[in-house]
């Protein structure tokens, strides 16, 4: 475990630009610590991070192919999900590099015998008559006949290429032509004196590995840069949203409003006029998200978590923030919200959960209290009460697991879904076989 030196307290942006100029191994222990200790915590901060680290692994470590790599990149996934398995964002990010990575390769390996639909038009079908030139079919009989001579005076010692490229057929590309023929020995073409003289310069298996993984770093690099720059849009386009959600005039209650919900309710209230209720512990945050929405023309008022239910009936729409969404439908999120969706249930009104879809978590927990992150009891009890503590077992939640059945509609940054689309969404974003990742390991593949 790193030391930390007198007043330094390390964070993601100071992980982050250390990850320059820093061995691998050294990065992901660091990342493993800054984990355990809650130094870096929260879905999106825990999502960039790893999807850093991940792309260290797949430019830094050693892997000759996709087997190499699928197990470097598992390995220090599982480290990171020991480190804190309370963050699902976690293995949802391991779990999208792996399904990148099965996908490049997957397309690599059938790039030989797959045209693009440019190729696909340029080429042309000679199941149908053609009405070519007599030039052509000239050219085409004189080259037959030479050739059925030839086999006649000579057979080969094996068959040659399956088709000639005649004049009316388009080339393709030099890269495409290299990948689609079959690798030859050239001993059908060389005659025996000359096939071993040492003249040719066969072509070497260990650069054409190399190629291959070079270029599918590259595009598995690529990938998780991509998956990045979601991450940091995600907010932005959930936001843009809003005014399809949040109607003139409606009674919006937002529970300990994360970053996401923060934006889009201010994106809300640039054209739409409702009252927002703000149940928030953190009153100086409270105080700040009040300003902002108070200057967009908005009436904002922040009320004690004790007394919402008293104000539910008002309520049209409860809108909460996730810190993951489990595949039966469930909400990880902040301790309380549980309690307000089951009243909005009760009351009728709508419950509308904001995720990314880096928080979408193929895992269906069978024991819902390993979710659940618990906080000491200093808040609530002191410890100076001595009897107290001693007799007391104080527990404080952090997070807790709201059931599917008290949500009605889940927004993602790819729109507005139902409890019943999600499993099409986990199909699309994560492969079956990296589901239980964390729980194998090498020898298991």
């Amino acid at each position: 475990m790193p030391s930390l030196t007198p007043g330094y307290a390390p964070d993601l942006d100071k992980f982050l630009k250390s990850l320059k100029g820093q061995p691998l191994e050294a990065s992901t222990e660091k990342l493993i610590a800054l984990l355990k200790r809650r130094q870096i915590r929260g879905s999106e901060p825990c999502a960039v991070a790893t999807a850093h680290i991940l792309l260290q692994v797949v430019a830094k470590s050693k892997w000759q192919d996709v087997d190499g790599l699928l197990d470097n990149v598992s390995a220090t996934g599982r480290r990171l999900v020991e480190a804190q398995p309370k963050e699902l964002v976690v293995a949802n990010i391991v779990r999208r590099v792996l399904a990148l990575i099965r996908d490049e390769a997957a397309e690599d390996r059938n790039e030989p015998s797959s045209e693009t639909p440019s190729e696909a038009q340029m080429t042309p079908d000679l199941s149908q008559p053609q009405n070519w030139p007599a030039s052509v079919y000239a050219k085409q009989d004189s080259a037959s006949d030479a050739a059925s001579q030839s086999a006649t005076a000579q057979q080969p010692s094996r068959p040659g290429p399956l088709s000639s490229y005649s004049s009316f057929n388009v080339p393709k590309s030099l890269f495409h032509l290299l990948s689609v023929s079959p690798p030859l020995d050239g001993s059908a073409t060389m005659s025996p004196s000359f096939r071993n003289s040492g003249t040719s310069t066969p072509t070497s298996k260990g650069a054409q590995v190399n190629s291959h993984v070079h270029a599918l770093r590259s595009e598995v690099i690529d990938g998780i840069e991509e998956i990045k720059d979601e991450i940091s849009q995600v907010d932005d386009q959930i936001a843009a949203l809003a005014e399809v959600q949040i109607h003139p005039g409606d009674h919006v209650l937002v529970h300990r409003p994360s970053p996401t919900v923060e934006r889009f309710m201010l994106r809300a209230a640039l054209k739409r006029r409702f009252t927002l209720l703000i149940a928030a512990e953190d009153e100086a945050q409270s105080a700040a998200f009040r300003k902002k929405l108070s200057a967009a023309g908005v009436t904002a008022i922040s009320i004690p978590s004790t007394a919402l239910m008293a104000y539910m009936s008002r309520v049209d729409k409860v809108v909460l923030g996730a810190r993951a969404v489990v595949a039966n439908g469930g909400v990880v999120t902040d301790a309380g919200a549980a309690a307000v969706a089951r009243a909005a249930k009760e009351m009728g009104s709508a419950v509308v959960v904001l995720a990314g879809m880096y928080k979408l978590s193929p895992e269906t927990p069978l024991d819902e209290a390993s979710l659940i992150e618990w906080a000491g009891s200093s808040t609530f009890v002191s410890f100076a009460d001595g009897p107290l503590v001693d007799g007391v077992e104080v527990r404080s939640a952090v997070t807790e697991l709201v059931p599917a059945e008290y949500i009605d509609t889940y927004m993602t940054n790819l729109g507005t879904h139902s409890r019943d689309h999600l499993a099409s969404l986990i199909a699309d974003h994560y492969k079956q076989e990296d589901a239980e990742f964390h729980l194998w390991s090498a020898s298991d593949r």
